[in-house]
């Protein structure tokens, strides 16, 4: 029987061998290697600066962090996505408000995350899923008809002008909307590199800026890497120098920092994630044509021609299935050796958003798209072959169901 795993890492023989060589070099932590990934980034996503750190989580939480986001304040993201979107907000003493997604779809529109702003309301982070973008410059331009309703409570938030956007793009390295890249446009783009990812430095994050926010403030690159390494002054690579040992702590911060080692492996797969993503979308492009007219539904990916996804999860609704039905082809795709997974469970079926007072009736589309949903698997080891026989599989099975 064929095994088709459900996301393994696409590790090649020139990712071991840069990170074999930092290995090599004695230098492991943040270094020259994170410095140049740094720059990579920015480069590919047109982004005005970026901050490499161990974790998209991290990013997004340092960027409420530096927006000095706390108790008394209301940040709002969608209900659809992983525990981090929303954990970061409680992390920093403010209060979580979760917007349902559109009817039918598993993202809220600019429209559903602007609704439900208040004068409470500092930031918004909008998740993108499976690849395909939020809006963001729609969303923007939304909160910027709010000014009566944006009271900013430092200088920071003034001169940003109104709820500022920090982009969940964990899913969305590589995506692009109306010709701009993910990465360009919100105020701040949270990336992630775990494992599962298209691109992986097995643990790892960044965080990038636009250049409206790189104008506004232009000591936002030192003030990340404050924030990410205990509000030391100079990181490890500066007081290495020759008579910089002498070092400063500004603030107490947190300790979130990337590692040259992880930036190596990053750095090997940035270099070929064009060809990585083109694959990907290939296999989705298969999907689409394969399940044509039977009960597998693909979240669509691509709006138009000045759009692109970053093809990262092969989201599918299981037509006119409850949940019970769903996790029975789930269960049966195992047993013929395709592993599956769900995407996601609303964070108001979760014990600590219960606990939190979340229920899950107020977000009835949300669970909708909950109860039929299910990921296949979507990843550059997959052959052909492997898509043929998942295709047939699939078909065959969610007619039996």
């Amino acid at each position: 029987m064929r095994k088709i795993p459900f996301s393994p890492p696409d590790i090649r023989d020139e990712d071991i061998e840069r990170v074999v060589a930092v290995l090599k070099s004695g230098w492991i932590t943040t270094g020259p290697e994170t410095k140049a990934f740094e720059r990579e980034l920015t480069a590919y996503t047109g982004a005005a600066g970026t901050v490499c750190l161990n974790s998209a989580t991290a990013a997004m939480e340092l960027c409420l962090r530096w927006l000095g986001v706390g108790p008394g304040d209301e940040v709002i993201t969608s209900a659809y996505t992983y525990t981090a979107s929303a954990s970061v907000i409680d992390h920093v003493g403010a209060t979580i408000v979760l917007v349902d997604t559109a009817p039918g779809d598993y993202l809220p529109t600019a429209r559903d995350y602007v609704a439900r702003v208040t004068p409470k309301t500092r930031a918004i982070i909008p998740v993108d899923v499976g690849g395909r973008m939020v809006d963001h410059a729609e969303l923007m331009r939304l909160l910027g008809e709010q000014d009566l309703l944006f009271y900013p409570r430092n200088p920071r938030q003034a001169a940003v002008g109104r709820v500022a956007v920090i982009a969940d793009a964990a899913h969305s390295l590589g995506a692009r909307l109306d010709g701009r890249m993910c990465g360009q446009i919100a105020d701040f783009t949270c990336f992630s590199f775990h494992a599962v990812k298209n691109l992986t430095t097995a643990e790892g994050g960044s965080v990038c800026w636009n250049a409206r926010m790189g104008t506004s403030f232009p000591d936002l690159y030192q003030d990340m890497m404050l924030l990410s390494l205990h509000g030391q002054d100079k990181d490890a690579l500066a007081k290495s120098r020759a008579g910089a040992w002498v070092y400063d702590v500004m603030e107490p911060a947190w300790k979130c920092n990337m590692t040259d080692i992880q930036a190596a492996l990053g750095r090997s797969q940035l270099a070929r994630y064009e060809t990585l993503l083109e694959r990907r979308r290939a296999i989705l492009a298969r999907y689409q044509e394969g399940f044509a007219g039977t009960r597998l539904e693909l979240m669509p990916h691509l709006a138009g021609e000045n759009d692109r996804t970053s093809a990262h999860l092969a989201i599918c609704r299981l037509a006119g299935a409850d949940e019970k039905e769903r996790d029975r082809f789930i269960e049966a795709m195992g047993q013929a050796g395709i592993a599956c997974n769900v995407h996601y469970r609303p964070l108001p079926l979760l014990t600590a958003y219960q606990q939190l007072g979340f229920d899950a009736d107020d977000f009835p589309n949300a669970m909708a798209a909950y109860r039929s949903e299910v990921t296949l698997p979507l990843h550059t080891l997959l052959s052909d072959a492997d898509v043929d026989y998942l295709i047939e599989t699939a078909t065959r099975l969610a007619g039996q169901i």
